[in-house]
């Protein structure tokens, strides 16, 4: 075995190594790299020959959190990894967008990265990691790619930058991004913050990035020392026709700048002219030339009708829609648009995409249980994202939840999370739906409108309203620039750059970018942030003429919720033997109730209740065992029986209070049979009599309450 290994240390005692050459050897590509006792295997594949009619890159990468990493069995039946969780899906997603741009644009061999974590610490989180693996298991292939990349979690802690911060220290983090970038450039930005300034992101980028070159380095050293990796492997995956591009290139360029410079705003109108010129073209061929030419004819005019886009957006400074580069499309929003049981919704529309958001308002025992190699935290904040196909006027089959809606909802949630305040401000769990209706670019920043809408409608006491915008960018080989506000679909598609920023007006909470070309100058960057401020803002301004503020009081059908701390040494008294109180409790008041872990000797009891007198009811009950009332001599109880015996009964007189009913105390006249008197379960009022002094027990009497019998007229001896 020819083993290669490379360490870095990051400071802090934090070393980061990567050993290829020992494990998964009939791989391309395979390393292996730690972080304390956090291990990740990455591996990549490439297939040599490439499926007919493929113009795109198909790459798959796969993230696997594996149970025995952590000394855990995985849930349900089977017993074994199942489906990706989703924080796995997030993670692939991270890799994904910074791979992708990295691989040459003519190379479309299926391609294959999978990353498994193989052991944890539970301490160095894996995520950070798993970039910096897959970009090593290609740097020592001899797949074609323009790397290294890595990528790189960068928090910031009172004022000071961490690099790859443990679980524990990232805990009140004001921000917590994650940052990808190759030697001279950022290539992918994705986290959340704490209303940070756009310069404070800004600096957090920078200081992520000297990290991510000496991780690159890293890679390239390692490289340097792998027979296989050098060169790198020859291919032919396109076939060119010259001739044939300067001929579309001639016939439509023009037409297409054209139809372009006339600012249409339907874009199924602009995707009918664009598709009459193809077709008007295809007309000046025989059957044979497009039957032979169908694949290159399709991608040359891709091609003409891109650059005609971009050459009106740089020359002319008019976009596909008509807008100027900061103008932002029409807004109209509108909430409690769904009237019953809903507890809040919102309709949001920005030009041709639209939200529909729904709010409901749970318990705790609707939060989200965790059950992963390493997620175990409990989510009482939930946000999902659906996109289905008629969004976008498409007909086609949707089986499952798509990555992009699990990163789409992802984004939005991180967005609107630090805005939502906890208990007891907040005592419910949440949980938003944006069912996206229409779309047209930047559909996640609408879910963020439509969530602060939607909350505020439902009455949720936010710290601050949220808004989002999805920010674009043109670039030429000149060095000319354009960044884009509220950029359309097909912006995205033929842009430079998809950058969505979210904030209130006192700062970022969240940001997400993907970078498609070599180097983002940060003078574009700051340009690119202080232009989706104001995007924000306006679009904020918008949003406050429906509703600037939190309802007073939740809808009417909305479930209420109290909470009340009791001592931790009463719990087992609320709850029960074999948990029939608590049990009794919820049924008899139609309740639900939850009770939280201790914290310096109290603990959270939570109800939640339909209507306010099972509210009143089990609020009552609950303080009479939390903070039991004493019996008092010449008072009159409730008294439950729980026990018949031959010299009386036992009756629950208080929670927790029980006291002997003797059979001389049941009724005035003389008793032979308890069980003809009373009946197990019963409730009567006793009175309390009196206390025996050597023991405190308590002597009550049924007797008491009673009317005393009238007495019997004796009889009259008759006269004689």
């Amino acid at each position: 075995m020819n083993i290669v290994n490379q360490t870095i240390n990051l400071g802090g005692g934090k070393e980061i190594s990567i050993e290829t050459g020992k494990l998964a050897k009939q791989a391309d590509g395979s390393v292996v790299v730690r972080m304390g006792d956090t291990m990740i295997l990455a591996t990549a594949v490439a297939n040599v020959d490439v499926r007919d009619g493929v113009d795109f890159m198909p790459l798959t990468v796969d993230y696997r959190e594996k149970f025995a990493s952590t000394g855990k069995f995985p849930g349900g039946f089977l017993k074994r990894e199942a489906r990706p969780s989703d924080e796995e899906i997030l993670t692939m997603r991270l890799v994904d967008r910074a791979l992708r741009p990295l691989f040459p644009d003519d190379y479309h061999a299926e391609t294959q990265v999978m990353l498994q974590l193989m052991s944890s610490d539970k301490e160095n989180m894996p995520d950070a990691l798993a970039c910096l693996a897959a970009s090593a298991a290609l740097a020592v292939s001899d797949i074609p790619f323009n790397g290294p990349v890595s990528e790189v979690r960068i928090a910031r802690k009172d004022g000071n930058f961490l690099v790859n911060p443990t679980f524990d220290e990232l805990k009140g983090a004001e921000l917590d991004m994650m940052v990808a970038g190759t030697l001279e450039s950022i290539v992918m930005v994705e986290g959340e913050m704490d209303e940070v300034s756009e310069a404070e992101m800004l600096d957090a980028i920078k200081q992520a990035h000297a990290v991510i070159k000496v991780q690159c380095q890293m890679q390239l050293d390692l490289a340097a020392q792998v027979e296989k990796a050098n060169p790198k492997r020859e291919y032919c995956h396109e076939t060119h026709n010259e001739e044939l591009r300067e001929k579309i290139h001639a016939f439509s360029y023009q037409r297409c700048y054209d139809i372009a410079k006339q600012g249409l705003a339907d874009k199924h109108k602009r995707a009918e002219l664009f598709g009459a010129v193809k077709e008007d073209f295809k007309a000046t061929l025989s059957e044979e030339e497009i039957t032979e030419n169908g694949f290159l004819i399709s991608a040359y005019f891709k091609a003409a009708q891109k650059e005609a886009v971009r050459r009106v957006v740089l020359d002319e400074k008019i976009r596909l829609d008509g807008r100027k580069t900061t103008e932002i499309r029409p807004i109209w929003s509108e909430v409690s648009y769904l009237p019953g049981y809903v507890h809040g919704s919102a309709l949001f529309t920005r030009g041709e995409t639209q939200s529909l958001t729904t709010l409901t308002l749970g318990s705790t025992q609707d939060v989200q249980r965790k059950d992963g190699a390493l997620a175990e935290d409990d989510l009482d904040f939930l946000l999902h994202y659906n996109f289905p196909p008629f969004s976008t006027g498409e007909a086609r089959m949707k089986f499952s939840v798509s990555r992009r809606e699990v990163g789409h909802g992802n984004l939005a949630l991180r967005a609107l999370k630090p805005m939502i305040p906890g208990k007891p401000e907040n005592p419910y769990t949440i949980r938003l739906v944006s069912e996206i209706l229409e779309s047209n670019g930047s559909s996640s920043m609408a879910t963020v409108c439509a969530g602060t809408l939607a909350l505020l409608d439902g009455g949720v006491k936010m710290k601050r309203p949220v808004s989002g915008i999805a920010m674009g960018l043109i670039t030429d080989n000149a060095g000319k620039y354009a960044v884009l506000s509220d950029i359309l679909g097909d912006e995205d598609h033929l842009g430079d750059m998809d950058f969505k920023v979210t904030g209130t007006e006192k700062g970022i909470t969240a940001c997400q970018m993907d970078i498609k070309i070599d180097g983002l100058d940060y003078n574009m960057l700051e340009q690119a942030l202080n232009q989706a401020k104001d995007g924000r803002m306006h679009i904020l301004g918008e949003m406050m003429k429906t509703i600037s503020a939190p309802r007073e009081d939740y809808k009417p059908h909305v479930p209420r919720i109290e909470n009340i701390s009791v001592p931790e040494d009463c719990i087992g008294g609320i709850i029960g033997k074999g948990g029939e109180t608590i049990q009794t409790i919820q049924s008899e008041t139609n309740t639900t109730i939850g009770i939280g872990d201790p914290e310096d000797g109290m603990a959270n009891v939570e109800i939640f209740a339909e209507d306010g007198e099972g509210m009143k009811e089990a609020l009552k009950r609950i303080n009479l065992i939390a903070y039991p009332p004493v019996a008092e001599v010449g008072e009159t109880y409730a008294g439950k029986v729980k026990n018949i015996v031959a010299f009386g009964a036992f009756l629950e007189i208080l929670p927790g209070t029980d006291a002997l009913l003797h059979i001389s105390e049941i009724a005035h006249e003389r008793v032979e049979k308890v069980e003809d008197y009373i009946k197990q379960g019963e409730v009567f009022d006793v009175k309390v009599i009196g206390k025996d002094p050597k023991n405190g027990k308590l002597k009550i009497s049924r007797r008491a309450l009673l009317p005393k019998p009238e007495a019997k007229s004796q009889p009259q001896p008759e006269e004689n």
